[in-house]
């Protein structure tokens, strides 16, 4: 990865200015990012709706740019650096994390199911106009079928859980082949005639990735356009993709725990007050809250550990391209499923246990400290943990690997 690269940013206004121009690496424009998003979180949890502002800044910063090769324009980055600014951002404010790394799925997913030309062209575009992608790539969604025409493909239906389509300029979308069910992908401009994305993400938590539905009417698709070779899960390689995703999420998840914990501390530290049995002066001095973020600490500490490990593992394996093999697939799958689960539990326990050692008050409205349990619950039913579980069970008991599929 090039350590620099030119892109200045104004924390006030979130905008790149020539005239403040300087030297930053993809890390620092990130955290600088990261403040600025942390300091409007909480008002815009409540507000719902699309964080232009926001993804305007990013489109500005250049790292939808990270994970794209230099030679096509992009900053080169290897899946680790990727995932600790996904997490950075996660921290900061969850569905701007989720966004921004959905958008490097979407990338991954052109160079593991598209040809070499098709991620080539995708990814020089993606760099020169500063796309946002978004996803409409729901595998258990079976609503929308693919016709067959002389040249050409007809998708209808609709799509759901449809996280950042609202103002992107491409999507991943899948259908139904009508004749024999298979499943195709193709890489589309979202603003093709046909495509219509709905306003209708309404839910507790994530409430500014904009997942609602969208809706094919007759959407022409081009030949060049689905990624058909080596197509959805047909290889090893390809099959990494539900892994990278599952690994992104667990970066995220991790994100929301680092920030419940960072919230929790702050209000301990500066607002809560002691019990009045415990016999001291401040509560930070109390040994049950002391106890309880040591608990915090230990759960985050292994979920970080375990996540870094599957990073690394991921970069190895996507560094084997077409040469990797399933049982070093399922070695990486395992790692991240392990990491996923960690993350998960910590973050829950903390996001709901918080309010234990921040007190009553923490529960003012307007703090909305909610948000992150709202948030980590919300994402972590992505798919069930009780079924992740049951998937390192069977490596732990049975040495068998996680299954491909597009949960694991």
């Amino acid at each position: 990865m090039r350590s620099t690269f030119v892109m200045p940013v104004d924390p006030a206004s979130m905008h790149v200015s020539s005239a403040a121009s300087q030297s930053a690496s993809p890390f620092e424009i990130a955290r600088a990012l990261a403040a600025t998003f942390a300091a409007s979180a909480a008002e815009r949890d409540a507000r719902g709706g699309t964080p232009k502002a926001e993804r305007d800044a990013l489109r500005e910063s250049g790292l939808l740019r990270l994970s794209i090769p230099v030679e096509f324009g992009g900053l080169g980055a290897r899946w680790r650096e990727t995932l600790d600014i996904i997490r950075l951002l996660g921290r900061a404010d969850s569905s701007l994390g989720h966004v921004f790394g959905f958008h490097h799925l979407m990338l991954a997913t052109v160079r593991l199911f598209g040809s070499a030309a098709q991620a080539s062209t995708l990814y020089g575009q993606t760099a020169r106009h500063s796309w946002f992608w978004g996803n409409a790539l729901n595998p258990l969604d079976t609503r929308t079928v693919s016709t067959t025409h002389a040249e050409w493909r007809e998708f209808s239906g609709q799509k759901s859980f449809c996280s950042g389509t609202v103002d992107s300029e491409m999507l991943i979308a899948s259908a139904h082949d009508a004749q024999t069910g298979s499943l195709l992908v193709a890489a589309i401009p979202t603003g093709r005639s046909g495509v219509c994305v709905a306003h209708d993400w309404d839910n507790i938590g994530q409430r500014q990735t904009d997942s609602g539905s969208v809706t094919f009417q007759r959407v022409r698709v081009e030949r060049h356009e689905l990624l058909s070779d080596p197509g959805p899960l047909s290889t090893p390689f390809a099959c990494l993709r539900p892994v990278l995703a599952q690994l992104i999420l667990t970066n995220i998840y991790l994100g929301i725990g680092e920030s419940a914990f960072g919230d929790a501390r702050q209000y301990t530290l500066h607002e809560s007050r002691p019990w009045y049995v415990a016999n001291v002066e401040r509560a930070e001095d109390d040994p049950y809250i002391l106890g309880q973020y040591g608990e915090f600490w230990v759960g985050l500490e292994s979920a970080r550990a375990l996540a870094d490990r599957a990073a690394e593992r991921f970069d190895a394996a996507w560094d084997q391209g077409a040469t990797l093999g399933e049982t070093e697939r399922g070695e990486v799958a395992l790692a991240v499923a392990t990491a996923k689960v960690a993350a998960i539990e910590a973050g829950l326990a903390i996001c709901t246990r918080m309010f234990d050692v921040a007190g009553a008050r923490a529960t003012h409205g307007g703090l909305r400290l909610d948000r992150h349990w709202r948030n980590l619950r919300t994402h972590s039913l992505h798919d069930p943990l009780a079924y992740k579980l049951r998937e390192i069970g069977e490596w732990a008991l049975k040495q068998q690997y996680p299954t491909p599929s597009f949960y694991s």
